[in-house]
C-alpha cells in the first residue's frame, strides 16, 4: 500500500459516515447544515479575497504618498519662568 495514499478514505468509509451522519441530525437537518457550510465557506473566501487584496495594495498605497522630510535647523524654545521666585 502506498503511503500517501494511506489516509483517503474508501467507499466503505464514506457510506458509514453519511450514515451516522443521517442518523445523528436526520434527513431534514441535512440540507440546512449543508447551506450553512456553503455559505461559511463562501464567507470564509470573500473575506481571504479582501486580505490578500489589501496586502497587494498596501505597497503601492504607501508609496505613492511621499515622506516629507524633517525641517533642518530647527531649534526647541525654551520657556523661561514667568514668576522668577522672591528671595
Amino acid at each position: 500500500m502506498n503511503i500517501i495514499f494511506a489516509w483517503a478514505l474508501g467507499g466503505t468509509e464514506v457510506v458509514l459516515i453519511l450514515a451516522v451522519v443521517l442518523i445523528l441530525f436526520g434527513a431534514k437537518k441535512i440540507p440546512e447544515l449543508a447551506k450553512g457550510m456553503g455559505q461559511g465557506i463562501k464567507e470564509f473566501k470573500k473575506a481571504t479575497k479582501e486580505v490578500t487584496d489589501e496586502i497587494q495594495n498596501a505597497p503601492t498605497e504607501t508609496a505613492a504618498k511621499p515622506i516629507a522630510p524633517a525641517p533642518a535647523n530647527q531649534t526647541v524654545a525654551q520657556s523661561a519662568p514667568t514668576n522668577p521666585p522672591k528671595a
